[in-house]
């Protein structure tokens, strides 16, 4: 995973000779961005298709009221159970006496259709379960067990809406869905047809009658029923039985449910119900087989059984992988909600510690220290930097290391001509080898790293060392601040610095395991940098990496909070993409880099299973599947229970609002920037989502990311006004430099 952070040196231009001409390319969608679409269209996909087979989608779930009878024929409203308008017959048949069909509606459920089944098999008794297509299709095991076992199959429309409310456009549609998921789960077609919400012949009226003889047209039987047990009421099992058991040994058509709720007392009543009747006569037979017709159902074979397969593949891949998502919505459910009380926690117990009257990292360090600046095309922010720092109020030297720049970074640094600053020029070799060359010319043991877009108060150096007057101490993060925070995006950055950086900080500050010290305020020991090798250059993330690094030596890295430092953020979402696309794919590198440390021994090993889980975990684990939590959001609101969802999202806005609050309290920041707090959550968060999945494909595909020299404007100044000799920015100013 090693990709080298060489940033890019000047262009070179044309050689000479005429210029070729060359078509214009057609652009192509860089893989990194085509993948992460690819897998947001088909989990849109696949959430999609479980709302639709879960009846959350296109369902719908009203139901006609009563009509009239008159347009029904006599002989319907009269006749038995079973309609048949085929062909425009119009007939009715009924059931031999002594001779009962069980029919199950609504199924088949995982739960109670198998135990359904149980008891059939045990009493060598037959029925029709009437199935619906969004239950075939998650469950379609259980519809090869009905017809592997000698059951009858009958349509039940997919998503049991009420036919007389519904356009023939619509009837088609639930029958061939219907359909289309028993040919995939089981091979096979049916004739025969039971409306939802359907009831005695007799209850036939001018609303439903039609959508019979359209069904017929179509060429399916319609069975209804003439014995209804009411099972889905639950009025116990002797109630069932009784309202189940037809009078004088009448044949009948008997209504129960092996799906829609608790069945345990349908369940029970059959376990009792079979072998009574047996006992009487009865014989428990598939609808054809009473009625002495040819079987209902036939096999499917060629393309059409191929397509209810498929249809059936993709339901199972749609429920697995909604199933998973559900699962990672609770995994990073409980990842956030312990994030937040961890920080909240642990950060409140680092302010009492450092603040408390009396503390001290130990003797006070007043010895000078070695400030280095690397620098390319700083030009417009070089000079604020260094003046910033000549009012610092600890003894330093300063080193800008000019890592061949092309805007005149080193001479402007040179025209200052101010003490204690030394100007080191190199060909452009990247930021880890300038600190490297920095770190060879230091006069002083500790040494101040910082980035050349930064601005340090007076305080900052000298809050920044004192942590080493613990001599177990090998490097110090400071408090790293947005100073252009003025604009939305730059509020946003504000807030994430304050709540998920700093925050982060004192919480791994009390853990034991900072994972990074930021690049634009941080401080080491060079006597504990040039055993590890001094700065890598094998990750784009050197300051995670050499942190890392200290770790595993035995060295202790804490936080010093009132190190403050304000840098420069990006100002626009493209140059934001680019540094957090390096920084998410360099700590990957990093973690890579590291990742023997989980099996070793000492202070690496206590590093490797303590703080490297927990970087994995909440830098990486947790950002990757808290996107989550906004899918079904979105999901919810659309088909679901929309006030609970946003009464969720709320709860959890609230959560992460107090999370704000608190480290805003612990910097003395200002409440009102939280204002923007909803809309980052809406739209800022979905970037660094994207940045983050896009480099995790980066890694997974082997890519290789160069360094991206962001653009400056140079506007950052410390609080309290301009830094001394700071020049006028106009317009023209905070052009990016050519």
């Amino acid at each position: 995973m090693a990709s080298h952070s060489h940033r890019p040196g000047s262009a070179t231009g044309a050689r000479g000779g005429s210029r070729r001409r060359s078509q214009p390319r057609r652009r192509r969608l860089p893989l990194r961005l085509l993948l992460p679409l690819l897998v947001l269209v088909a989990l849109a996909a696949m959430l999609m298709l479980r709302g639709y087979t879960h009846s959350e989608i296109l369902a719908d779930h009203r139901v006609q009221p009563p009509a009239p009878t008159d347009k029904v024929p006599d002989k319907i409203l009269e006749g038995g159970p079973v309609i048949d308008a085929r062909g425009g017959r119009t007939e009715s048949l009924s059931v031999p006496d002594h001779r009962l069909v069980l029919t199950f509606d609504d199924g088949p459920d995982p739960v109670w259709t198998p135990r359904v089944l149980d008891v059939l098999k045990k009493h060598d008794a037959h029925g029709v379960f009437f199935v619906t297509g969004t239950m075939a299709s998650r469950y379609p095991g259980l519809v090869q067990r009905m017809v592997d076992e000698g059951h009858e199959i009958g349509l039940h429309t997919f998503n049991h809406p009420d036919l007389s409310l519904q356009s023939k456009r619509r009837i088609d549609w639930e029958l061939s869905q219907n359909q289309l998921a028993i040919t995939g789960a089981a091979g096979i077609r049916t004739s025969l047809f039971r409306p939802p919400y359907s009831s005695f012949s007799a209850a036939m009226d001018n609303k439903s009658w039609p959508v019979t003889e359209y069904i017929g047209s179509r060429g399916y039987i319609t069975v209804v029923n003439n014995t209804d047990s009411e099972d889905w009421q639950r009025p116990g099992v002797d109630e069932i039985i009784r309202r189940a058991t037809p009078e004088n040994g009448e044949g009948a058509i008997v209504l129960m449910h092996d799906s829609g709720g608790d069945r345990s007392q349908t369940v029970a009543a059959l376990d009792k119900f079979l072998p009574d009747l047996k006992e009487k006569g009865y014989e428990f037979d598939n609808l054809t087989e009473a009625l002495d017709a040819p079987s209902a159902m036939s096999q499917v074979t060629g393309p059409e059984l191929w397509k209810g397969k498929a249809w059936v593949f993709l339901v199972q891949a749609s429920e697995k992988v909604t199933g998973g998502l559900a699962a990672g919505l609770a995994i990073v459910g409980t990842l956030v909600i312990g994030r937040f009380v961890l920080m909240l926690v642990l950060s409140g117990v680092h302010a009492r510690r450092v603040r408390r009257r009396g503390f001290g990292w130990g003797p006070p360090v007043t010895e000078p220290v070695t400030v280095l600046v690397p620098a390319y095309n700083e030009a417009k922010c070089i000079e604020n930097t260094v003046r910033s720092l000549m009012d610092s109020d600890h003894p330093i030297e300063v080193l800008v290391i000019d890592d061949g720049s092309s805007d005149g970074t080193a001479r402007i640094v040179e025209a200052m001509g101010l003490p204690n600053v030394r100007v080191i020029r190199q060909l452009n070799a990247g930021k880890p080898a300038a600190l490297n060359r920095g770190l060879a010319n230091a006069r002083y043991d500790i040494v101040v790293m910082m980035d050349g877009d930064t601005v340090f108060e007076p305080s900052t150096v000298r809050e920044l060392v004192q942590p080493f007057g613990d001599p177990k101490v090998g490097a110090v993060a400071g408090n790293a601040k947005v100073g252009n925070k003025d604009s939305l995006i730059g509020a946003w950055q504000h807030i994430e610095y304050v709540m998920g950086f700093n925050l982060d900080r004192r919480m791994y500050d009390i853990l034991g395991c900072m994972p990074t010290i930021p690049g634009a305020v941080g401080a080491f020991r060079r006597s504990a940098l040039v055993p590890i090798g001094g700065m890598s250059d094998d990750t784009l993330a050197e300051d995670t990496d050499v942190t890392m690094a200290l770790h595993r030596a035995g060295w202790r890295v804490v936080y010093a909070e009132n190190a403050r430092a304000w840098t420069e953020a990006p100002e626009t979402v493209q140059q934001l993409w680019s540094q957090r696309y390096r920084w998410s794919y360099g700590t990957m590198q990093a973690i890579w880099k590291h990742r023997r440390s989980v099996i070793e021994k000492g202070p690496s090993g206590r590093f490797g299973r303590v703080g490297l889980p927990f970087v994995s975990l909440f830098m990486i684990v947790a950002p990757l599947l808290a996107p989550l939590i906004d899918v079904f959001l979105l999901y919810g609101i659309v088909f679901g229970p929309t006030q609970k969802t946003i009464m969720a999202w709320l709860g959890v806005l609230a959560i992460q609002a107090v999370c704000a609050a608190f480290a805003f309290r612990l910097d003395r920041e200002r409440m009102t920037h939280l204002i923007s707090l909803p809309l980052q959550q809406v739209l800022y968060r979905q970037l660094m989502y994207v940045v983050l999945l896009q480099s995790w494909i980066t890694a997974l595909t082997g890519g290789r990311l160069r360094w991206q020299k962001l653009r400056r404007t140079g506007v950052v100044e410390a609080p309290g006004g301009s830094v001394p000799g700071q020049r006028a920015q106009s317009n023209d100013d905070r052009r990016p430099v050519a």
